[in-house]
C-alpha cells in the first residue's frame, strides 16, 4: 500500500512572500502618490534663542530653500522636492545649526530649523563684525537682532575655520577665556566686555561699576578668576563701586588696585 504525503503549505515562506509583495504595491502607490499630489504650502519653524529672539527669519528660511531648486517648491509635485538636499542646503547657512524637512499628511513641507547660538560678538580693529557660537563657528551679525552677549574688542586677529587647532592663536584664547566666564554665574552675569590688548592682555569690562579688570594672559587663569571674586566679595563692598578705576590681578598672587 502506497503511503500518501499531506501536503503541508510553509506558512512562514508564505509570510514573507506576502510582506514582500505588500511592501512592493506600498512603494508604487507611494512613488504614484508623490507624483500625483503637490506641494501645498512650505511651513517654517524657527526655535527662538534663549532670550526668545532670532537672527534669521521666515522669509530667509523660505528663499534659501527656493533657491536650492529651478523651480518654485510650492505646487511641485511632491517627488521633484528631495527633502534631504534641502538640510544639507539649510545646513550651509551660518545662521543654522540643524535643520529637518518634512511632508506631513496635509502635503505642507515642513522646515525645522534650529539656529546657532552666540555667546561672543567680535568687534576688532579692523573693523570685522561677527559672532562665535559655543564651537566657535562664525555667525555673522544680524540684521534682525544683537544678542545680548559680551563683545570683544581690540587687537583680535582674523576668524579662520581651524583657529582652535592653532597652537598659538589670540582668537582661540580669547574664545577659552569667553566660554570660561560662561560657565560661571558670577562672571557671565557681570562681563560686558572683553578688551585684547596689543601685548595679548585681556582686560574685563564688567556690567556695574566703571573699572576695568585686568587679567593679562590666560596663565594661571582659575586662580586670578579667584582673586577677582574674593576683591569683589571682600573689597568692593567695604570701598564702594566710585573709589577704583583699575582692578589687576594679572601678576601672581596680586590684586593692584588703582583709584581713579
Amino acid at each position: 500500500m502506497t503511503e500518501q504525503k499531506t501536503f503541508r503549505p510553509d506558512k512562514r515562506k508564505i509570510f514573507w512572500t506576502a510582506a514582500a509583495v505588500t511592501t512592493i504595491v506600498i512603494a508604487l502607490l507611494g512613488s504614484w502618490w508623490r507624483k500625483t499630489t503637490h506641494v501645498k504650502d512650505i511651513a517654517v519653524s524657527i526655535a527662538h534663542l534663549p532670550d526668545g529672539n532670532d537672527l534669521i527669519k521666515e522669509k530667509d528660511i523660505k528663499n534659501v530653500v527656493e533657491r536650492a531648486f529651478d523651480f518654485r517648491i510650492t505646487g511641485a509635485s511632491m517627488q521633484q522636492v528631495d527633502v534631504q538636499r534641502i538640510e544639507r542646503v539649510l545646513e550651509q547657512d551660518p545662521f543654522v545649526q540643524n535643520a529637518e524637512v518634512f511632508f506631513d499628511i496635509s502635503n505642507r513641507l515642513n522646515v525645522k530649523v534650529e539656529q546657532r547660538i552666540p555667546i561672543l560678538r567680535v568687534l576688532d580693529d579692523n573693523g570685522a563684525n561677527y559672532y562665535l557660537d559655543d564651537a566657535g563657528i562664525k555667525i555673522p551679525a544680524s540684521k534682525y537682532f544683537s544678542a545680548r552677549v559680551p563683545i570683544a574688542t581690540g587687537a583680535i586677529p582674523p576668524h579662520i575655520p581651524d583657529f582652535q587647532k592653532r597652537q598659538k592663536y589670540l582668537l582661540k584664547d580669547l574664545f577659552f577665556l569667553t566660554k570660561r566666564l560662561s560657565k560661571d554665574a558670577f562672571f557671565a552675569s557681570n562681563v560686558q566686555q572683553i578688551q585684547v590688548g596689543t601685548g595679548g592682555d585681556f582686560i574685563l569690562i564688567p556690567l556695574l561699576g566703571d573699572h576695568k579688570i585686568i587679567l593679562g594672559n590666560l596663565e594661571d587663569l582659575e586662580d586670578k578668576l579667584k582673586r577677582v571674586k574674593i576683591f569683589y566679595q571682600e573689597g568692593i563692598p567695604y570701598e564702594g563701586w566710585k573709589k577704583y578705576g583699575i582692578i589687576n590681578v594679572k601678576y601672581k598672587g596680586q590684586v593692584v588696585c588703582k583709584k581713579r
